[in-house]
């Protein structure tokens, strides 16, 4: 049997398409639980039958805002190493961390279930973020900005603790305080 051609999306279809990815990632932001599908269309100003022609399913929408998210952490490390000092992308990155974090309060329970499923494959998650958190750590460690002895976990569990504590949103300031903190503990003692 042929498989079909894929054709790329129309060029409006792919704007529709991130609007939607976009809109849905304010939306699970913000909520106290798991938005509707069909407030999440009408916050994105379209129509519900819109929506569900781009993501079938509550999980196909979580699914693609979930990996637009890591997606997002793993390229911004590079990207802010591109442009910032590696202590100065490693806090930029802490922030786009507490984004991510924060996307998940309104598809927790659907995330959840996926991951129980495996239909999202969490320790590949993992794996990436890790990798990302290694990349700025490296560039640190040669530019003698970051220490050499701290690694990926380390950060991944210090960020893990202070957006537990200090979730956004509504915690922003005390998320930002405690990122700084984090950041001079990351930073080499001055010598003598």
């Amino acid at each position: 049997m042929i498989e079909p051609e894929r054709r790329a999306p129309r060029a409006d279809a792919a704007r529709n398409r991130d609007q939607l990815l976009a809109v849905a990632t304010r939306v699970f932001v913000s909520a106290d639980g798991e938005p509707s599908m069909r407030a999440i269309a009408r916050e994105a100003g379209v129509g519900i039958a819109t929506l569900y022609r781009h993501f079938p399913t509550r999980e196909s929408l979580v699914d693609a805002v979930y990996r637009d998210q890591v997606e997002r952490l793993t390229t911004g490390a590079r990207e802010l190493l591109g442009r910032l000092a590696p202590a100065a992308a490693m806090r930029r990155w802490m922030d786009l961390f507490g984004d991510w974090i924060a996307t998940k309060n309104g598809m927790l329970d659907t995330l959840l279930a996926m991951i129980e499923s495996g239909e999202i494959a969490h320790a590949q998650t993992r794996t990436e973020l890790l990798a990302a958190i290694t990349t700025i750590l490296d560039a640190g460690r040669a530019a003698g900005d970051l220490r050499a002895d701290v690694t990926a976990e380390d950060v991944a569990a210090a960020l893990i603790g202070i957006f537990t504590v200090a979730p956004r949103p509504g915690h922003e300031a005390k998320a930002g305080r405690l990122l700084n903190l984090l950041m001079d503990g990351l930073r080499p003692a001055p010598p003598g």
